[in-house]
């Protein structure tokens, strides 16, 4: 039709009426509602299609994983007895409920696993009763050597079964402490008695609310304290029969192996040589601490350190090359392996060999999990079982969950599993595409084509592995080291070849032939290896690839890890219900950036505050300690430069001590009448004046002003805290004080405070706003478990005391 006539529509098409909107309306109802019930029947269809492979399964590790985490994570240890209550009626209901396909069975049978997670975190934390050291002290230490190590300097740390104690002697010592002797001399054996004078500490606490708790793995370590020898320590022979008790076959064992493992290492590091066979050592025995600090830094910014550690990485290397190789061996004789099952045989013999490997390593946790996964994997192919499927991963965290359910809050752990997790559910997903694409090919493929899609399958295995392994684990990385590794998938692309090509076939066969004395000839060519997997990772680190991502909210770790696992553990479109969860939490993660820093600083001791600024940080160590500060940094993107304190020049030289000390002398020094009236005038000109930083007098005094107006003074010397309660508006000692609070108002952070209460972080408030602090966050305020208990004991009344200042505790409560 042209022009004006009427289109053949409408002289088709009745003309409208008024009930045309509602049959409009009623058409879009029924629409919506046959969408809906389009994605109810996908949705049952693909809840049917879980079912039959049965992921639920997969989940019993989650939800066990998730009950022990929220147990450790409670400010109080929940009753027992109420916990294993709770779990009998769950139990009880999902027997009842099991046969049932309603949600309500699989709640409470989820339930259940998550209320067995918290029982299993109780019984553990009962069966270790580490005893912590209280608070820092210098005493002579006997005791029996269990364990040593050799650093880079070689030095010797030792870890010791304390037996006694003297000059003073504790009246609650640890059962276990790691000491460092600074000496270079003879080392002592292993089951040796060994004494000597000792500065030991408490594990230190969060160095900023949030971040590691050091006390928690040591408490599950059984490792109550740690410091140095002042000298080279001593053997000793125990008079009597107090040196002569009979151990156990167990830890005869044990120690037999230990000898074993550290001879090994020896023998490494001597044929090798320098950072490359400390390097080697590390991957066979997990003696990690004669690497140099240099190498491991260069390590870790290329992202490379998860191959120091005995990890499923190298046990997978090893078990891969010695099942392999047996195979191939069996092949040379068609007779035998015609008549034998030569599969089921070599993979037998590799997990005896794997099992070996855990035995010589120390009985790392990495290498535990590494152990338990390859061993279900070969006990799998014994059984004609799937290898390499997501139920077996499964069983080995049950494993791991029901003797040591505290592993799950480690970074180790989690990173370990996510990387395994991601692995075997993408080769599974490639598995199923790759059967539906070989349907469409009819008869044998040409050889150009086999070639060309082997050369792929190397190559590309090797780049899309690297890369799903650094995606999986970068969420437990920002989470806990608070940066990530921009060139990681370059360096272990680089590194990987030498690492399956060099490294481990030559070190499995150099440990073989070893105790024939074999060995030296592969364990060089091992070496040569290692060398170049530090060179490569020298020349990634010099790129600058690690970038600092600062501190993570509360919600990022739980969010991100539920979004990865929907997404790893379905099959069906189920999975794509993690993507909104993993945008929520990088969502939070970008809202946290934006929030202010706070405005000051104060590490748990009381000998590092620092004061934040918008492009500074002063600091009251000219060189502040990195283990504290370093945390510091990477948590709140500060600069890695600090401002140095201002230190007075002195007419009268006093006894001091170093003020690039951490750790301040015993006793306060004396002042008379005279020099305390001098120190305070001289605070009270040092908050007078405007400056960066802080003005600090040697062993005595630091103070500094806020740029909001705020008055802060840090003592070492506890006789000028009165005077300073009166003049500044914050107070900071590492000493212990005769009172908690000011009178004046002001805000006093004593020892003993900090000992409660842990590393502070506060926001000062502005002029005419009330009080000094606007918002103050403690790391340990509240806290009462058994690993932090040891904070509130008190040696002279020998009882614990979990009182601080009211001051402190209406700020606690005020802050949201």
């Amino acid at each position: 039709m042209q022009g004006s006539a009427p289109g053949t529509a409408e002289i088709l098409s009745p003309l409208r009426r008024s009930t045309d909107a509602a049959a409009e309306a009623v058409t879009i109802a029924f629409r919506r509602r046959d969408r809906t019930a389009r994605i109810a029947r996908k949705f049952a269809v693909s809840v049917e299609h879980e079912r039959a492979f049965a992921t639920e399964f997969l989940f019993i590790p989650v939800f066990i994983s998730a009950g022990a985490v929220l147990w450790f994570s409670f400010a109080e240890s929940p009753s027992s007895i109420f916990v294993a209550l709770f779990f009998i009626v769950a139990a009880a209901l999902a027997l009842l409920l099991r046969h049932r396909t309603g949600w309500t069975a699989k709640i409470c049978a989820f339930g259940a696993f998550a209320l067995l997670g918290m029982l299993l975190a109780d019984l553990e934390t009962r069966r270790a009763a580490t005893v912590m050291l209280d608070t820092p002290v210098t005493t002579t230490i006997t005791g029996t050597v269990e364990r040593r190590e050799v650093d880079a300097r070689g030095y010797w740390r030792y870890l010791i079964a304390v037996s006694a104690t003297e000059g003073p002697t504790l009246s609650r010592p640890p059962e276990k402490v790691s000491v460092l002797s600074r000496s270079k001399g003879e080392a002592i054996a292993v089951g040796g008695i060994i004494e000597g004078k000792a500065r030991l500490s408490p594990p230190s606490g969060p160095a900023l609310p949030g971040l590691n708790d050091f006390a928690f793995a040591s408490y599950f370590r059984g490792i109550g304290a740690t410091g140095f020898f002042y000298s080279a320590p001593k053997a000793v022979s125990l008079a009597g029969d107090a040196g002569e008790k009979p151990q156990s076959w167990l830890k005869d064992a044990g120690t037999w192996l230990y000898l074993l493992r550290s001879a090994i290492a020896e023998r490494v590091r001597s044929v090798i040589g320098g950072d490359a066979g400390a390097f080697a050592a590390s991957i066979i025995t997990d003696e990690r601490s004669a690497i140099s600090a240099d190498t491991m830094e260069a390590l870790r910014v290329s992202g490379l350190a998860h191959i120091v550690a005995i990890s499923g990485l190298n046990m997978a290397l090893a078990s891969g090359i010695f099942f392999v190789g047996l195979r191939i061996g069996f092949s040379l004789f068609p007779a035998f392996a015609q008549h034998w099952p030569v599969k089921k045989i070599a993979a037998f013999l590799a997990l005896l060999m794997t099992l070996a490997y855990y035995l010589i390593s120390g009985f790392a946790v990495s290498a535990e999990r590494a152990w338990l996964m390859m061993s279900v994997l070969l006990i799998a192919v014994l059984f004609d079982k799937p290898a390499l499927s997501m139920r077996n991963v499964a069983l080995s965290a049950l494993i791991i969950l029901a003797f040591s359910p505290s592993e799950v809050m480690g970074p180790s752990f989690q990173m370990s599993f996510a990387a395994t997790i991601a692995l075997v559910s993408a080769y599974a997903f490639w598995s199923r595409w790759r059967v539906d694409r070989e349907r469409l090919f009819v008869g044998q493929k040409p050889a150009w084509m086999k070639v060309s899609e082997a050369a792929i399958a190397i190559v590309g295995g090797v780049v899309v592995t690297s890369l799903i392994g650094g995606l999986s684990t970068a969420v437990y990385s920002i989470e806990h080291f608070h940066r990530v590794t921009t060139y990681g998938l370059a360096a272990n692309l680089a590194a990987m070849p030498v690492m399956s090509l060099i490294v481990m076939p030559f070190g499995l066969i150099g440990m073989l032939l070893m105790p024939f004395g074999l060995d030296a000839p592969f364990l060089k060519v091992m070496g040569y290896g290692m060398a170049m997997v530090i060179e490569i990772a020298n020349g990634v680190a010099s790129w600058g690839g690690s970038a600092a991502i600062g501190r993570q909210h509360g919600w990022f770790l739980a969010l991100s890890t539920a979004g990865f696992l929907l997404l790893s553990l379905f099959r069906t479109r189920l999975a794509l219900s993690g993507i909104p969860l993993l945008f929520l939490a990088f969502g939070l993660s970008v809202a946290e950036h934006h929030r202010p820093r706070p405005d000051l600083l104060i590490y748990e001791d009381g000998t590092l505050v620092g004061l934040v600024g918008e492009s500074t940080v002063a600091t009251t160590k000219t060189r502040p300690s990195g283990f504290v500060y370093d945390q510091w940094s990477r948590a709140l993107l500060l600069p890695e430069k600090t401002v140095s304190p201002i230190f007075l020049k002195t007419e009268k030289k006093m006894k001091e001590t170093n003020p690039q000390s951490a750790q301040p002398s015993r006793e306060s020094r004396r002042l008379s009448d005279e020099q305390r009236a001098k120190a305070i005038e001289d605070i009270g000109k040092a908050l007078a004046a405007a400056g960066q930083g802080f003005t600090c007098h040697r062993s005595l005094w630091c103070a500094a002003r806020s740029a909001k107006g705020q008055r802060i003074v840090v003592l070492e010397d506890t006789s000028l805290t009165g005077a300073a309660c009166d003049i500044a508006d914050i107070i900071v000692t590492s000493r212990r004080t005769s009172f908690q609070q000011c009178r004046s108002g002001a805000v006093l952070f004593s020892r003993d405070v900090l000992r409660r209460i842990g590393s502070v972080e506060m926001t000062l408030s502005h002029e005419n706003e009330g009080g000094p602090i606007g918002r103050l966050a403690t790391a340990m305020a509240g806290t009462n478990r058994p690993w932090s208990e040891h904070r509130s004991y008190d040696w002279k009344t020998r009882s614990f005391d979990r009182e601080t200042s009211e001051t402190i505790e209406e700020l606690v409560a005020a802050t949201p």
